[in-house]
């Protein structure tokens, strides 16, 4: 039998996406979610971030529990732009902005879901597990708060991310890595009219480069993209230079590194035919993780679904959260779907139905 509080939990939903909180803007989030924790009964520690990251600090709660066991839950508070004066609109079961912002259940869903949960385990008086929460600043575009998260002294030793689209029941056991790049071919300008071939075209020497290279869909695991091209002041001169970003992602980072030099060395290759300068700056945003459907933390997940009449089905993403960071500090960590849909747009919206069947599933996990 369920306790959530449908009224309640849309109602903080509500209230919590009318917060504005776009990437490195979460200070206002980040206080008032603190003394909403503190007065559940949380022990709340704010962590400050790097000035760059964030003017709001990542949380980090616990409370203490008298089932056995321990779970780290983790959402994080930022959102994408257009993220400010978000006004919601409800129509026929459905949450959506007025159609000039994002929603914000990206990832507020998972915050209001995880709260209310609490709430109704408490009210209840229900035993549970010992609860520990990552609230992260500035995921959205890099990961900055999950990076910064320190997770020595975190009891839990598995995570739970709700950070996904998709079906309630969803369950991402599998996520690639990300290499980025930022390039800079330097050529040599000359008049386009007068003297063209006293010139070096930095353009020509990266559409060769990019003639060349793998692209798209490189296989079932591996993806790669050229997303930002800049360069040129006049159409009368030879352009001097072009700077370019990148990325590769893969399931497999064996065929993400393979990627990575291909990807390097085909741009290298024609800026040196070309007698052309290159500058590559190549970082590994994330590494891929992938949890083993045994696993015992992915076998509870799916009694709990199950246990609230809900289908668990595990699946991989070509997306990355801070699943992936937490996996790369050593904690098994899945992410779940809270039906939020048309994330990253002014169309986002969910249904009331599936917010209430995910804090169901919260609250049957951490009870049982």
């Amino acid at each position: 039998m369920s306790h959530i509080n449908s009224f309640r939990l849309v109602e903080h939903f509500l209230e919590l996406i009318q917060i504005d909180s776009e990437s490195g803007n979460e200070l206002a989030i980040s206080e008032h979610l603190a003394q909403q924790l503190t007065e559940l009964g949380f022990d709340v520690q704010k962590r400050t971030v790097t000035d760059a990251v964030s003017n709001g600090n990542n949380l980090y709660a616990k409370l203490k529990g008298s089932l056995e066991g321990s779970i780290l839950m983790s959402c994080h508070m930022d959102t994408v732009t257009p993220g400010n004066g978000i006004k919601p609109v409800i129509d026929d079961g459905i949450i959506r902005s007025e159609g000039n912002t994002i929603l914000g259940g990206d990832d507020k869903s998972g915050i209001a879901a995880i709260m209310e949960a609490v709430k109704a385990i408490q009210e209840a008086g229900l035993p549970h597990k010992t609860i520990e929460l990552a609230f992260t600043v500035h995921e959205e575009g890099g990961l900055h708060g999950s990076r910064q998260f320190d997770i020595r002294d975190i009891e839990s030793d598995c995570a739970i991310v709700l950070d996904s689209s998709g079906d309630i029941g969803t369950i991402i056991t599998q996520a690639p890595g990300q290499q980025s790049f930022k390039i800079t071919i330097t050529g040599k300008p000359a008049h386009a009219g007068l003297a063209p071939e006293q010139g070096i075209n930095a353009l020509t020497v990266a559409s060769e480069a990019i003639s060349k290279m793998n692209l798209s869909r490189i296989n079932e695991e591996t993806t790669a993209n050229i997303g930002v091209v800049k360069g040129g002041n006049a159409t009368n001169i030879v352009m001097p230079e072009v700077y370019l970003e990148a990325e590769a992602r893969s399931l497999n980072d064996e065929k993400l590194s393979a990627q990575v030099a291909h990807m390097e060395t085909t741009f290298q290759d024609a800026a040196d035919a070309h007698g052309a300068q290159i500058n590559i700056e190549s970082c590994r945003e994330y590494v891929a993780y992938q949890i083993d459907e045994a696993h015992p933390l992915v076998d509870s997940i799916k009694r709990a679904f199950e246990k609230c009449d809900l289908m668990p089905r595990t699946k991989s993403t070509g997306g990355g959260s801070d699943a992936n960071i937490f996996n790369a500090k050593g904690l098994t960590t899945v992410n779940l779907a809270t039906g939020m849909s048309k994330v990253h747009t002014t169309e986002e919206q969910i249904a009331i139905d599936d917010l209430f069947n995910i804090s169901r599933f919260v609250e049957q996990f951490l009870t049982q």
